[in-house]
Formats: structure tokens, C-alpha cells, sequence
């Protein structure tokens, strides 16, 4: 029987997780079992990577600590890889027992986060231990802690040899419901391999400067093409443009199929429009072509078109409204 056990705690001298896992760890090597420890804060770039550990495994332990709120950082990323890269037919045949220890509020909320998403990503789940420690010394010294542990450790090793069956839980009729992962028409060793592309910062730092290189190539070729201009609608803005005494904006505009943000800057009687990047936006918008040609026409207002769902926005809705104001586009 294999078990392997991911610690993912800090690995501080005090956790009373790490206590707790060493004594599950030694009741498991009693019963014969062969027990592969993975602490995840040692892994911290090849986290990605931990689902193909589960290949051999008939059973593990999620064992993590509350130190102020949830799971925790690396117990998420290694759940998150399970979710994008992990085998779910083998995960599927899988028991999890969650162990939280917690310093502060929220032990049992964790465990119960940690079955959750086992069960969502297809696996089995077995009683686990929660608790809440305020001294490690504490833990140390009681015998009855210990014997709950050992207690623990030995339901883990009955319920995965013989295979005990669960009821069915809800979990699994909205996994195949709603909780879908995106189609890939890879196999297991296409997905294991793109794991380790994920967490070769190299390589996927190579990647971003090859999208950015194409990025710049598509865009060369569009004003080549004279199919994108970066003068569009900015003249449509100057000519409407009636300032207000006293007003001062700037708004961001993501066009759909512009590669840049329309960027309109208010000062007084001044006006800026280009197309680029605004810092600090006082309004960020977006909407289609189709929106900003009936705004530019007079056919329809900024207001207008964010309560009928054509705009999305963010920022303050009142320098949204006053965005009508300065440019009465059907006047």
C-alpha cells in the first residue's frame, strides 16, 4: 500500500501540523505501508508538476495549517494543478484524509474545503482530523492527543485497504453538471508534459515574449493593411467635446478588436485622446463596435447603453453620466 502525505504548512518549527503528520507517518510505516512525504513549501516551482505523483498512490493525506484564514497558498496551488493537469480517472480511485491544525479560527471550515474539493475533482474521502492548537509543547505532551492520531492513522490504512465504499455525494452530481474543466483532447502523459512546461519559469517566460513578438506583427500588419487606424473615433471625440468649467476625468475605453484602450483625458477646458494605456482611470469602460458607432452617431448615450448591458464598466457612475454631458454626440 502507498500513501503520500502533502504538507502544506510553512514548515515553522512550532506548526502542530508537522507533529501531527510525523506521528500519522508513524503508524502507517508500523502497518507495513509505504508513506512518501511531500512538503510543499520545498516545491514551491514544481507544484505544477505534483499530480503525476498520484499515479502509484491508493491513498493521501492533505495536511495543512489555519494560520489566519483557509488552506492556505501552496495547498491551493497544488489543488489548483489536480484540477488542470491531474489524471481524474486515477484521482477517482483515490482516498484523501484532510488534516488542518490551526493557530487561529477556522480548522473545520478548511477540512471541510479540502473534502470538498477532493470530491469535486472526482476522488474518495476518508475521516480526517481538524484541531485547533494554541501550544505545540501542548500537543506534544498529551497522550490522549496522541492515541486520537494513531486512531486516525489506523482508519486511514482500514478504510484504503478494504476499500470502503461512500455514499454519494451532491458534490459529484454538480461536478458533471457545472464544474467542468475546459475540453482538451489531451492524453494523461500530453497533460503531465505541459504540467512541466508550466512550471519551467524559462519556458514560460519564453512563451509571453513570443506571444508579445506576434502580438506586435499582427498589429504592424493591421496598420499596414490600413484595416486598423489610430486616429478612429478620436476625431469623432474632439469635434463633440463642449467642456465644463471645473471638470477633470480620465477615462479608459477598451474597444472591441482594438488592440489599445481609447483614452479620453479631461482637464478644464482641455482634451486628450489617444489611443494607449491610462494609469489611475477614473472610469474604465468596455464595449463593442457596434455600441461606440451608435454612441459616436447620436443614437444612443454612455447612460444609455450601460443600463441595456452594452457597456460593462468600472469606476464612478457619475463621471459616467457626466461623459454625456461633454460629448452630446446628438446634437
Amino acid at each position: 500500500m502507498n500513501i503520500n502525505i502533502y504538507y502544506g504548512g510553512r514548515g515553522i518549527i512550532d506548526d502542530p501540523t508537522i507533529y501531527v503528520i510525523n506521528k500519522v507517518q508513524e503508524v502507517l510505516e508500523e502497518l507495513r505501508v509505504k508513506v512518501t512525504r511531500y512538503n510543499l513549501y520545498e516545491m514551491k516551482n514544481t507544484i505544477m508538476t505534483l499530480p503525476q505523483t498520484l499515479k502509484d498512490a491508493d491513498g493521501i493525506v492533505l495536511a495543512t495549517t489555519v494560520e489566519w484564514y483557509g488552506i492556505g497558498g501552496y495547498m491551493q496551488q497544488f489543488l489548483d494543478a489536480c484540477w488542470l493537469f491531474g489524471d481524474k480517472e486515477r484521482i477517482s480511485e483515490i482516498y484523501m484524509a484532510p488534516f488542518v491544525m490551526s493557530t487561529t479560527y477556522g480548522e473545520r471550515e478548511a477540512k471541510h474545503v479540502l473534502s470538498t474539493a477532493w470530491e469535486i475533482l472526482g476522488g474518495k474521502p476518508c475521516s480526517g482530523l481538524c484541531g485547533y492548537i494554541e501550544n505545540t509543547v501542548m500537543l506534544e505532551m498529551n497522550e490522549q492527543y496522541a492515541n486520537i492520531i494513531a486512531k486516525k492513522a489506523e482508519n486511514i490504512y482500514r478504510t484504503v485497504n478494504q476499500h470502503v465504499i461512500n455514499f454519494p455525494a451532491s458534490n459529484q452530481t454538480i461536478k458533471q453538471r457545472v464544474a467542468l474543466p475546459q475540453a482538451s483532447n489531451l492524453t494523461p502523459q500530453e497533460t503531465e508534459q505541459l504540467s512541466q512546461y508550466v512550471s519551467d519559469d524559462t519556458y514560460v517566460q519564453r512563451q509571453k515574449e513570443d506571444i508579445q513578438e506576434l502580438t506586435s506583427m499582427f498589429i504592424d500588419k493591421l496598420n499596414n493593411d490600413g484595416s486598423y487606424s489610430t486616429d478612429e473615433y478620436i476625431s469623432d471625440f474632439k469635434k463633440g467635446f463642449k467642456p465644463q468649467a471645473g471638470f477633470e476625468a480620465v477615462y479608459s475605453i477598451k474597444i472591441e478588436g482594438k488592440p489599445e484602450n481609447l483614452v479620453i483625458s479631461i482637464k478644464n477646458t482641455e482634451l486628450e485622446c489617444r489611443y494607449g494605456i491610462a494609469e489611475n482611470a477614473d472610469v474604465e469602460m468596455q464595449l463593442n463596435k457596434a455600441a461606440i458607432e451608435e454612441i459616436v452617431n447620436g443614437r444612443m448615450t454612455f447612460q444609455r447603453a450601460f443600463m441595456s448591458g452594452a457597456v460593462k464598466m468600472k469606476g464612478d457612475f457619475r463621471i459616467l453620466r457626466t461623459l454625456d454631458q461633454i460629448f452630446p454626440f446628438d446634437n
